[in-house]
């Protein structure tokens, strides 16, 4: 299994809090690894406290199914084949701010969650994280 070396991690958090700062929002920003597991993580001074969960559940939503965890919440919906995922698994996060994070072949070495401002916010700090591994 590819794994997201430290390095790649700390270059997504990186990535991630310089856009956040940009945004003049304060984050909670956790990278997982393959297995789901947290490898690099930062609070910014003053970022909710209630975030830091959601930071890491969003990195392991979106390891977990490989999808942006947007994406998985659309199909989570009342009606949707996925309705209620969100109770499996010790609580998934269904909306946007959690994205996979995948190296130049293409394979999922990882995920990203970030959670503090509004779920727009929150994607873009996320998609800006993972730009850093292109």
């Amino acid at each position: 299994m590819s794994d997201i070396t430290l390095e790649q991690a700390l270059a997504v958090v990186d990535a991630a809090h310089k856009k956040a700062k940009e945004q003049g929002t304060k984050m909670d920003i956790a990278v997982v690894d393959a297995g789901a597991n947290l490898k690099a993580f930062i609070r910014m001074d003053d970022a909710f406290l209630g975030s830091i969960d959601i930071a890491i559940k969003k990195a392991k939503t979106a390891r977990f199914f490989n999808m942006p965890t947007g994406d998985l919440g659309a199909l989570a919906q009342p009606g949707q084949p996925l309705y209620h995922i969100e109770f499996s698994n010790g609580g998934l996060i269904t909306f946007p701010g959690g994205l996979p994070l995948t190296n130049s072949d293409g394979v999922v070495i990882g995920a990203i969650g970030v959670s503090g401002s509004s779920v727009e916010d929150d994607h873009e700090v996320a998609s800006a994280g993972a730009a850093a591994l292109d």
